[in-house]
Order: structure tokens, then C-alpha cells, then sequence
């Protein structure tokens, strides 16, 4: 059976602002349930382990409109997989086929210079496996490197929240830096649709997504990739 790590934020606010944020729940549950739904072991970890923060905004009702979100926070199951979350130092990467990172803008913090997430990106890149995110997500490439030392989406395909989308939710001057920018300065071949549509990009084994509307379709191009491995 393959397997599948989905690694979370544990930064639960913007900076020290004391803004609440974390995991937007979508981006986790959309891919967790095409992926199991669909015959793959999903495991969650995060920075820190223990409980993974998700943004009030993320659970609030008008938010709550997909029936996988939906599912997912009435299932026992995958709230205990949430609560009780894998520490990333910890965990053995030899076993999984595969990452994915939902986002949220918790991760602009605890991800892009994270060691033991460059580490497994590194690694991962290097064994051909599949590496994936969607909309913040990307932010954990940041730090990250190929084998040859470029930066681990320097001549490649990408997307994840624009600057555009950023600034339209008013929070541009709360984040350390704006993705489209940074991916863009690292060398990645970043390229979007219109602000909040569905958008995904894949190259070779690298599957990135737009925003929170791209979650589903990520899964989808990950499931993929799990059957051409």
C-alpha cells in the first residue's frame, strides 16, 4: 500500500501578533480523503507534534463548504490523527512514498527553514518521490535544496498563493515575506490563474496548488503520481 505524510504547521499565530492562524482545514482534508478514500495510508505530522492548529477563519461555516471539510470534522478518526499528530524530527521517511503540505499561513513561519523538512525534501526530491503542497505550502521549499545545491524549485514549475490573492485578504503586511515573490527570487517557474480559482501545476514529481479551491484538485494529481510509481 503507499503512504503518504502530510506535514502541518504547529505555529498557531501570524508572527507575535497574536492573530490566530494555523492549518487551513480544506487543504488537509480534500487531498486525506481522495488519497485514502482511494487505497493510500495517510499519516499527519507537524513541526512540533501533539495538536495541529487550524485557522478560525478555515472552520468557520461560510469556510465549511466542501463535504470532505465537511467529513473531516466529524470523523473521529481524522480529528484524533490532528490532535495527536506525529513529531517530523521523528518520523521514519524511508516508509512513505510521498509529501504533502496543506498550508495556511502557520507555515510561514515553522516551515521554510525547518531542517528536518529540507532534510526529507531533499531526500524525497533526490529518490524521485512525490513532493506536494497547496497554497502556503510551497513556503516549505523555501529552505529547501536539490541534490546539486540549487534551491528545490529553481528551473521548475510551480504555484501556491499569489501576491495577488495575499493582498486581496489584507494580510500582505503581516507575513514574513509573499510567496509568489520568494518563489519567484528562488528561481521557480511560478505561474497562476485568476485570484481564487482552482489552479494546480505538476512537474515530474512536484505538484503544487494555488489557494484553498486547488486542494482537491492536488489530491487528484498526487493520487496520479502514486499510480505511475
Amino acid at each position: 500500500m503507499a503512504k503518504i505524510l502530510i506535514v502541518t504547521t504547529s505555529h498557531g499565530q501570524m508572527g507575535e501578533t497574536g492573530h490566530k492562524t494555523g492549518s487551513w482545514v480544506e487543504e488537509v482534508a480534500a487531498p486525506y480523503y481522495i488519497l485514502s478514500d482511494g487505497g493510500v495510508e495517510v499519516a499527519i505530522a507537524s513541526v512540533l507534534g501533539g495538536v495541529v492548529p487550524f485557522d478560525p477563519n478555515s472552520l468557520k461555516e461560510d469556510a465549511v463548504k466542501g463535504e470532505k471539510a465537511k467529513r473531516f470534522l466529524r470523523d473521529e478518526a481524522a480529528q484524533r490523527a490532528v490532535r495527536e499528530s506525529h513529531r517530523l524530527a521523528n518520523v521514519d521517511r524511508a516508509v512513505y512514498d510521498g509529501v504533502f503540505l496543506p498550508g495556511g499561513h502557520g507555515v510561514m513561519w515553522d516551515l521554510p527553514d525547518n531542517e528536518e523538512l529540507g532534510a526529507l525534501l531533499r531526500e524525497y526530491d533526490f529518490e524521485g518521490k512525490i513532493i506536494a503542497a497547496v497554497c502556503h505550502g510551497p513556503a516549505g521549499f523555501v529552505g529547501a535544496l536539490q541534490s546539486d545545491g540549487r534551491a528545490l524549485v529553481a528551473g521548475r514549475k510551480v504555484t501556491g498563493f499569489s501576491d495577488a490573492e495575499e493582498k486581496a485578504v489584507g494580510l500582505d503586511h503581516m507575513v514574513p515575506f509573499l510567496l509568489e515573490t520568494r518563489l519567484r527570487e528562488l528561481g521557480g517557474l511560478y505561474e497562476c490563474a485568476a485570484t481564487f480559482e482552482p489552479h494546480a501545476v505538476r512537474d515530474g514529481m512536484l505538484i503544487t496548488g494555488q489557494n484553498p479551491m486547488s486542494s482537491e484538485l492536488v489530491g487528484e494529481m498526487i493520487l496520479a503520481a502514486l499510480d505511475e510509481r
